[in-house]
């Protein structure tokens, strides 16, 4: 291991605002809201306030693929600009108080929904969908969802951080993180020879769950380390994304509130099924951004 200066820790943590590489600006010690801004309300029942990040994602593709199977699920899609701080206003803090994206409100029931997997579960159960009724199948289903809630969290703020987003390189955190998700990853592989779905034979909200994180690696879409973590060689994991990240309601979800990439595959609000039509970011865009 190449020498790097030690790290001595003070008695008490003070927090250093400027030192915490790409996401510093967003990321602080105490919960809370920082100015009070209310949130917009939309037309539909359903309103999710999110960004096209893998969690964000997650929502979209189930609130697309719920439509596409013919369910009342229609909804408004506000994009909350986290490196604005969006995500501190008390509007936003009143649905998720842990100001972390995406977050949901409910206006037939009157309910706030946050955490994505708690969305994802929520609106299984109220369209009857995505989530298998019977016992086993609906177990399984929910051992992937929750084996991914808590996955995720190394490859994110573990690897991708580190590998990616650091102000430096840091041997140490890239190894042990990187073995962390190479194990992952293999964990995946081999439940994917056996079966063709996490939960065995049906798409569910385990698989929309887990292709925005681990299928957008393994197919080099995140972190610009498909080389490094050698990604081509877990095949079946490679055959599922392409299953699933393939279906046309992922490619719209993939798409709402998303406000990077391609102008044309850019909806950064979600209002009717037309806007994938008219209202993309090469379509809206302001004469002087273009």
């Amino acid at each position: 291991m190449s020498e790097t200066p030690a790290y001595t820790p003070p008695k008490v943590w003070t927090w250093d605002a400027e030192n915490g590489g790409t996401f510093a600006s967003i990321n602080r010690p105490i919960a809370g809201p920082t100015h009070d801004k209310d949130l917009p309300v939309g037309k539909h029942p359903l309103q999710l306030h999110s960004l096209a990040t893998p969690n964000g994602i997650k929502v979209t593709v189930m609130l697309e693929e719920l439509l596409a199977a013919g369910h009342d699920a229609e909804y408004d899609a506000w994009l909350i600009n986290i490196q604005e701080g969006d995500q501190f206003s008390s509007g936003f803090v009143d649905v998720n108080p842990n100001s972390k994206i995406p977050a949901l409100f409910d206006k037939d029931t009157g309910l706030r929904v946050f955490e994505s997997g708690a969305i994802l579960m929520y609106l299984a159960e109220k369209f009857g969908a995505f989530l298998p009724t019977d016992i086993a199948t609906r177990t399984e289903t929910l051992n992937w969802l929750f084996w991914l809630q808590g996955s995720a969290p190394y490859l994110g703020g573990g690897f991708g951080h580190f590998y990616a987003y650091a102000p430096e390189k840091y041997e140490y955190p890239i190894n042990r993180f990187a073995m962390e998700t190479k194990r992952q990853l293999d964990v995946l592989n081999r439940r994917l020879e056996d079966c063709e779905y996490l939960n065995g034979a049906d798409y569910s909200i385990a698989d929309m769950a887990t292709a925005p994180w681990y299928g957008a690696l393994i197919k080099g879409l995140t972190y610009d380390a498909g080389e490094f973590l050698d990604v081509t060689s877990y095949e079946h994991v490679n055959r599922w994304a392409d299953t699933v990240m393939n279906r046309p309601a992922y490619l719209r979800g993939k798409m709402v509130n998303r406000a990077w990439g391609e102008d044309s595959e850019q909806l950064r609000e979600r209002h009717d099924a037309s806007d994938f039509d008219t209202q993309t970011w090469d379509k809206i865009k302001p004469a002087d951004e273009a």
